[in-house]
């Protein structure tokens, strides 16, 4: 997979992922920043470290099994799995600058 098609692809990746939404918080993950590395192989193979606001999140099963599912559906991934990660631990201060307006931090 050429680095043009890996850079597309982890563009619809993103969006795709902008479809998932932490269930207490209206803003989706991405832009939460809970999305900490996305790496595609040359095999369309994708694997994605991301966390959850705490690890009493009421979504911690669902969510990753969410992303990881919406990821697979993506007609030119071949597979795709999320793995859950506590460091470093969230913070606010990881929100992009729209979800933090969103949420009235700015």
């Amino acid at each position: 997979m050429s680095e043009l098609n890996k850079q597309e692809l982890e563009e619809k990746i993103i969006k795709t992922i902008k479809t998932c939404y932490d269930p207490e918080i209206p803003v989706d993950i991405f832009e939460l920043g809970l999305i900490y590395e996305i790496a595609i192989d040359d095999d369309a193979n994708v694997k994605i470290k991301m966390t959850l606001t705490s690890p009493m999140c009421p979504a911690a099963q669902s969510l990753p099994a969410e992303v990881e599912s919406k990821i697979a559906a993506i007609k030119e991934v071949k597979s795709a799995k999320v793995e859950v990660v506590w460091s470093p631990p969230w913070d606010k201060d990881m929100m992009s600058e729209v979800a933090k307006l969103e949420l009235g931090f700015l």
